[in-house]
């Protein structure tokens, strides 16, 4: 039995939903699938776009890139510092 929770999270749309959605042309969604600017999945005949590959488009990066970049974001103070004490030990 599949888990509710799973299958809301990782919601998918078909192109034509993608389309209105971002009101573009059908067509143009299909334009950039094959450029690979909307990652998709085809099974048979038929693509499905996860929604987490629609907010690569906003922010280009898929989403589990952007949360880890926000992240590394976050420690870069803390990297810094320790950087700057090596760097310091280095020059006596």
């Amino acid at each position: 039995m599949l888990n509710v929770n799973f299958l809301e999270a990782n919601k998918v749309y078909t192109p034509e939903q993608v389309a209105q959605m971002l009101q573009l042309s059908k067509n143009t969604v299909y334009n950039l699938i094959n450029r690979g600017e909307i990652v998709a999945k085809k099974f048979g005949k038929v693509y499905r776009i996860p929604a987490t590959s629609l907010s690569f488009l906003f922010t280009g990066l898929d989403y589990d890139l952007y949360l880890k970049e926000q992240e590394d974001l976050k420690n870069l103070p803390r990297i810094h510092g320790a950087l700057t004490k090596v760097r310091h030990k280095a020059k006596k």
